[in-house]
């Protein structure tokens, strides 16, 4: 075991074996040249577990990305060698001639977690960053991942995959775009277009494994639609006690797609649409984020139900015409009221 006790230190660990910038200002530690590592209270180094260990005020810096922390614990190896491979314990950071011959594979950040670039941003209590499957895991109070283009929240935890381009957030999870449409579910999986690499750089390394454990919804979504922090929005998949606000209405369903090119959500499952004292209720519902009109879709076998309060100032037009707002299907009325003119 080594201990580096200065006020600040500094160690420089080859990555992976690119040495080209990231392609966007993403939160990507897979790209770039050596990671460097400071720390204010020192570095510890212990060679018999190939890990360094930076304490107060420690941050680790690649390629436009910053990683802070309290604590900050790096995992190396033998550059090329995987974990299984290692059969002996390499003889340190400098065992070679230079350390050009090792690489960090996974960094664990420890309390007051911010990781950032020029553009994006994402914090947490705790972030562990698997290189090897290029995935942040961040877990702890106050979650958020933040884009020129969108905020995401959870109180679970927050998984970002800068080369698949997708974000997982679950519990509680809120996606809020940059015009402030809002989106929330108990998981949300959000998806935003690529970035084109700039000349001369190397696009996003395809196919990257999943990692172990991840989540079926996950894995399920990851083949199909690429999404970069910095990009720009393409869908939202929402899970579980569904949430979309317009302005004049509130719609909830058990699940929901929300693609804000066209600025549609359809919600299904358990379908509600709230109104000021007004509620109507179907299998499925579409919503226009941009007019704010929220549509019951009514299924070959079922009807469309609905409580619409006349008097009620806030819907005064879903009162006058609720066929405008039920798919072109009136709620149920009593027969009476559907006699008159």
């Amino acid at each position: 075991m080594k201990l580096v006790t200065a006020a600040a230190a500094l160690i420089c660990l080859n990555g992976l074996a690119s040495m080209l910038p990231a392609a966007a200002q993403q939160l990507d530690l897979t790209h770039g040249g050596p990671i460097d590592i400071t720390a204010a209270g020192g570095l510890e180094w212990r060679q018999n577990d190939q890990e360094v260990i930076a304490r107060g005020d420690a941050r680790a810096v690649r390629g436009g990305v910053t990683v802070s922390a309290d604590t900050l614990t790096a995992w190396y190896r033998k550059k090329g060698a995987t974990p299984a491979a290692q059969t002996a314990p390499a003889s340190g950071l400098t065992g070679d001639p230079s350390t050009e011959g090792n690489e960090i594979y996974r960094l664990q950040a420890e309390g007051h977690v911010h990781i950032f670039t020029a553009t994006d941003q994402g914090q947490g209590d705790k972030a562990v960053y698997d290189l090897d499957q290029s995935v942040l895991v961040m877990t702890g109070h106050d979650l958020k991942l933040t884009t020129p283009n969108n905020v995401i929240t959870a109180r679970d935890d927050l998984e970002y995959w800068p080369q698949r381009h997708m974000a997982v957030a679950r519990g509680d999870a809120v996606v809020v775009t940059s015009d402030a449409k809002r989106v929330a579910a108990d998981t949300l999986v959000a998806y935003t277009t690529d970035n084109p690499a700039p000349a001369g750089g190397a696009a996003a390394r395809p196919g990257v494994a999943a990692r172990p454990g991840a989540g079926a919804t996950a894995t399920r979504v990851a083949a199909n639609d690429p999404l970069a922090a910095s990009g720009k929005l393409q869908r939202v998949e929402a899970f579980g006690h569904v949430s979309i606000r317009t302005p004049t209405d509130t719609v909830t369903g058990d699940r929901g797609v929300y693609v804000p090119d066209t600025g549609m959500a359809r919600l299904a499952g358990n379908v509600r649409i709230t109104r000021g004292q007004s509620q109507l209720n179907g299998a499925e519902a579409d919503v226009n984020m941009k007019t704010g009109i929220a549509t019951l879709v009514s299924q070959k076998s079922g009807r469309v139900h609905g409580l619409v309060v006349p008097n009620d100032d806030s819907n005064k037009s879903l009162a006058n015409n609720p066929a405008a707002s039920a798919g072109g299907k009136a709620p149920n009325q009593p027969p009476a009221e559907r006699r008159k003119p």
